[in-house]
């Protein structure tokens, strides 16, 4: 049993460039749906069967209606009683696991099967065993049409963004003990599983890079501390496997750097300011959904509406990773522009009871479907801009972001942190656990002995709070129940020496800020950059498979010739701060400009598909136990700076009150899920 051949491949030179979330989509499309319609011919429905997993799969990159235009009259869930339609086919998307195997069995053996046919599609590499029970049953053989593994087992968040759905892998790795619980190795095994099913499905083979440690005895090192290592040997091991699908490369044909959460513990918290973060911290939303009040049609009181923040939205698309203020003028500029050139638009603004033409009235008719879908979107848009700026206002947050970015890049300290506790009493606690949050990981020091417990009674938290700070060193290479008990009345934040070089960010002069408050960038900005530079270093981050020279040297200049970066001192040793200092930079990307400049990633990508000769080598980055938006759209903006797709993958993607909660609950037994449960069509 083998993948079957895609319809394009990413580095094949053959087929146009499909960017990372079309080609998902068209495989589970086309690729699967498609295949069982012998032609091409959609005259006959069929059945779509699925498990729980897999639902999730399909409903991250299809809509309802993509999988209709393929024939499916009805979606079912494989654990559910269905009735029998002996007169259709039917097409079971599911994991190779024991029970679907048991069910799938259930349904097509004996004299009377639910389904005339079946075509069966693993997400997943299925065990031979499963395969030889399957083929073992005389009556469900002549039933099946088709016996396949698709390999897609991710899901798909945005243009260049995954997930493999492990809300509690923040738990399950990084918790007190954690190691010790049978949790942990299926956590990292599906994990692997599920990663290298987007390498499968692309026929990608990575070259696999992992956050090393920089340790002198093996065996006193944290086995927290070993994540990456565990997850990139799994990955490979996985990927290995693939080699024998067709047409699968043999050499090297991207890059995977798999990093955890400690990379960077201040992004998950600090305050993001573009429109996208903006939405998913101070808004009450649910996954993408958010619920506005709209006018009633009837004249009563106003109805509640629900509307998707998402990539079929045009407005959303272009303004999402622009700073606020920058989306706010933007938006009242489309809003201008749109009623000086709509021709409904302007006579709904000027209604000076003037006789119109014939003609006028033509143009009016044909400009009015244009004119309430963009008013209504544009309106949309304002008004959630409009409810953000009245947050921003109304919780004082520009003084408290002013602080957090001056404390990441050293610009501030325990005197400021202190008088902002002292004459800010009416913070809310979790924006003054945040600041905390981050204080400590500039200044673990500051947090010693009795130090945290004043900064805890300072700030008016409960210790409860507090343990969210305490279990940052979870993250940070240690153990709270391994910390000298001197004191009762605090705890130690002290770092390795190396997780704290790590945290350092290196000044970059000569760029002027755009944008108030937006000097922040995530750690793994720098790390991408030297990524495709080839200038991460190899003793603080291995490689697993070591691509040729001949393979290197051609990526690298390759690469090179696409990006043309700056000049810089390759191999510098300048030591580094022990504290944060993260570079100032210019976020020109976010300045004002057309939704297809040239210059946005999606432009970039968009152009790309008629010559992807154009685009470099893909670069994955995974981050275990969560990202976040802000390194969601660093992936966008490198995208356009380096010529090189470059997607992000991770467990979950988390705001912050979601974070919190789970850095909060690692210390207890049972994580409670603070993120959103999203919609999907079987309930």
């Amino acid at each position: 049993m083998s993948l079957s051949d895609s319809e394009s491949s990413s580095q094949g030179g053959e087929k146009e460039y499909k960017v990372f979330r079309q080609f998902s989509r068209d495989r589970l499309l086309n690729e699967m749906l498609g295949s069982t319609t012998p032609g091409g011919s959609k005259s006959a429905w069929k059945v779509l069967i699925m498990d729980k997993v897999t639902v999730k799969v399909m409903s991250h990159s299809c809509k309802m209606a993509d999988i209709t235009d393929q024939g499916i009259s009805l979606v079912e869930d494989l654990f559910r009683r269905r009735q029998p339609l002996p007169s259709m086919d039917a097409i079971y998307f599911v994991q190779p696991s024991k029970e679907n195997i048991i069910m799938f069995l259930s349904d097509m053996s004996g004299r009377e099967p639910l389904y005339k046919k079946a075509f069966v599609f693993f997400s997943s590499p299925a065990p031979k065993e499963f395969i030889n029970h399957i083929k073992s049953d005389t009556s469900v053989c002549p039933r099946i049409g088709a016996l396949r593994e698709m390999n897609l087992e991710y899901f798909p968040i945005d243009s260049q963004g995954f997930i493999t759905d492990q809300e509690t892998a923040l738990e399950e790795l990084f918790g007190e003990d954690a190691e010790k619980s049978r949790k942990f190795e299926v956590c990292l095994n599906t994990m692997a599983t599920r990663i290298a099913t987007v390498f499968a499905s692309l026929k990608e083979l990575p070259c696999v890079r992992y956050r090393s440690v920089k340790t002198q005895e093996a065996s006193t090192t944290p086995t927290r501390d070993l994540i990456p290592s565990k997850l990139a040997e799994a990955v490979w091991n996985c990927i290995l496997k693939y080699k024998s699908i067709p047409n699968f490369p043999q050499t090297e044909t991207c890059d995977l750097l798999i990093l955890d959460r400690s990379v960077d513990q201040i992004a998950p918290v600090i305050h993001e300011w573009t429109y996208d973060a903006m939405c998913h911290d101070l808004l009450d939303m649910d996954g993408n959904k958010y619920v506005i009040e709209v006018p009633s049609k009837s004249g009563g009181p106003p109805e509640k509406k629900e509307v998707l923040l998402e990539d079929h939205d045009p407005v959303w698309l272009e303004l999402r990773h622009a700073h606020i203020a920058d989306a706010s003028e933007r938006l009242h500029d489309k809003m201008t522009t749109f009623k000086s050139r709509n021709k409904a638009a302007q006579v709904q603004s000027s209604r000076d009871g003037g006789e119109l033409s014939t003609r006028d009235i033509q143009k009016i008719v044909q400009a009015l479907p244009q004119y309430n879908e963009i008013v209504e979107k544009l309106s949309l848009h304002v008004e959630i801009a409009g409810t953000i700026n009245e947050l921003i206002r109304d919780m004082g947050l520009r003084d408290l972001g002013q602080l957090e970015q001056d404390l990441v890049f050293g610009d501030a300290g325990a005197k400021e942190v202190i008088n902002f506790l002292r004459t800010k009493q009416d913070a809310s606690p979790e924006n003054k656990l945040r600041l905390l949050m981050i204080y400590a990981s500039v200044y673990p020091d500051k947090f010693e002995g009795d130090k945290a417990s004043k900064l805890m009674q300072l700030a008016r938290l409960s210790s409860e709070d507090m343990k969210v700070v305490k279990n940052m060193q979870l993250l940070g290479g240690s153990s709270p129940s391994s910390q000298t008990k001197k004191t009762t009345t605090g705890f130690s934040l002290k770092f390795d020496g190396q997780k704290t070089k790590q945290a350092a960010r290196k000044d970059r002069t000569g760029e002027e800020e755009t944008w108030q408050l937006f000097r922040f960038y995530p750690m793994i900005e720098e790390l991408i950059e030297n990524l495709s530079k080839g200038e991460l270093p190899k003793n603080e981050y291995s490689c697993l498979n070591e691509p040729s020279p001949t393979t290197q040297d051609k990526s690298q200049s390759s690469s090179s010739r696409i990006t043309q970066p700056p000049a810089g001192p390759a191999g510098s040793t300048e030591k580094r701060p022990a504290h944060s200092m993260r570079s100032r930079r210019t976020p020109a990307w976010a300045r004002a400009h057309a939704s297809d400049d040239g210059c946005s990633s999606d432009s970039v990508l968009k152009n790309a598909l008629s010559d992807f000769k154009r685009m470099g080598k893909r670069i994955f980055v995974f981050i275990i136990g969560g990202a976040t938006r802000s390194e969601l759209r660093v992936c966008h903006k490198l995208t356009a700076k380096l010529k090189r797709e470059v997607i992000l993958g991770s467990t979950s993607i988390d705001d912050p009150p979601q974070y919190i909660t789970k850095l909060k609950l690692l210390s207890e037994k049972d994580l409670v899920k603070a993120a959103p449960q999203p919609t999907f069509w079987l309930d």
